[in-house]
């Protein structure tokens, strides 16, 4: 039975009013979907694993369980640089076809932007300087912050459909901004300049370029209170999902941080008519071999999660979802066919705009 949201009788309109039809589609479907197990996703799923990279039709979870996962990360990260490949060394143009893939098989595309220090032009975690007031309207970087959501918008509406339609993204600005490592977080400015920058980059985004394809998403990084989560929160016309992101580092502390975060977040979505969201967790190299269903599977079982994304597998150094023969192989496969999850098998057909088309 579904819950949550769709529950209550009542099914909600993205914060962009002129959303475009497929996007409102995707966003009223992930809501009816609220209660029938959380989505999953992997972060750059089909663009490399481990022991391979650009392979056709690969995926570590599709090799793992015979389905890919039902939510696909991608990341702008380059793109503000004028690089024809983004931080991970996807190709832009092969991560294009990736997101179009996706789209065609039914699944769900987000993106985060780990965006360059505008200020100094050096990476996301880049905390020397006090960027975002001199980004804001009046400040001495605005145009050049400018000039990067111009290129980003430019790549945006180039993530077209069959028939040229807009694809809809959940896109995922300043991620983890409860943090303190990347030149937007909490320690390099107030709360009324983040906000200000949000609300300034969306409007951009969506009232100067016409990008009526975005699911705003707000994610923080751990935090212990409801108004610690929403201290940085630009408002309810510039989110249509709450969101956290929480790794396992310490198994010890994990399941009760990680209940933590998901409870409040939870809450914050309720009384403010949003999706609830795990943006990224895991457990780099998954050492546990139970860890799917005995730490992860419980706890999100409790809650009303619209979905959960793990980490990207970068190789044997770094990978947070198994691979034929890892350890929690055969867990994971438990954790797939757990009526409390959904992946890509789950959700082909539920939203494609094909189908909103046809019942017009």
């Amino acid at each position: 039975m579904l819950c949550g949201i769709a529950a209550q009788g009542q099914v909600y309109l993205p914060s962009d009013r002129f959303a475009t039809p497929g996007t409102r589609f995707l966003y009223q479907s992930m809501q009816r979907l609220v209660g029938a197990g959380v989505i999953f996703g992997h972060h750059d799923d089909m663009a490399y694993g481990v022991g391979w990279r650009g392979d056709k039709d690969r995926s570590d979870i599709k090799s793992v369980t015979g389905s890919y996962p039902a939510l696909y990360g991608w990341d702008l990260a380059g793109i503000e640089r004028g690089s024809t490949v983004d931080i991970n060394g996807i190709p832009f143009e092969q991560q294009r076809r990736y997101v179009q893939d996706v789209y065609a098989r039914g699944g769900i595309n987000t993106f985060c932007w780990h965006l360059t220090n505008p200020v100094n032009k050096r990476s996301a975690w880049d905390t020397t300087k006090n960027a975002v007031v001199q980004l804001l309207p009046g400040g001495a970087f605005h145009e050049a912050y400018v000039a990067r959501l111009d290129k980003a918008a430019a790549y945006l509406k180039t993530l077209n459909g069959p028939d040229g339609e807009p694809i809809p993204i959940l896109f995922r600005p300043f991620h983890e901004l409860t943090g303190n490592w990347f030149w937007w977080g909490r320690n390099r400015c107030n709360a009324d300049e983040f906000k200000t920058l949000w609300r300034f980059t969306i409007n951009y985004l969506r009232n100067t370029k016409g990008l009526h394809n975005l699911l705003i998403v707000y994610s923080v990084a751990d935090v212990t209170s409801e108004a610690e989560f929403m201290e940085r929160y630009p408002g309810d016309d510039y989110a249509d999902v709450v969101a956290f992101d929480s790794y396992c580092r310490d198994p010890k502390k994990f399941a009760a941080t990680f209940e933590k975060c998901i409870s409040i977040t939870q809450t914050v979505a309720d009384a403010h008519h949003k999706l609830s969201a795990v943006a990224e967790t895991g457990y780099n190299l998954v050492p546990a071999a139970d860890w799917w269903t005995k730490t992860l599977l419980p706890i999100v079982s409790r809650y009303n999660l619209s979905y959960l994304m793990v980490w990207r597998n970068a190789g044997l150094e770094q990978y947070f979802a198994p691979y034929p023969g890892q350890v929690s192989a055969d867990d994971f496969k438990l954790f797939f066919k757990a009526d409390e999850t959904m992946f890509q098998n789950r959700i082909s057909g539920f939203w494609v705009y094909g189908k909103y088309i046809s019942q017009q």
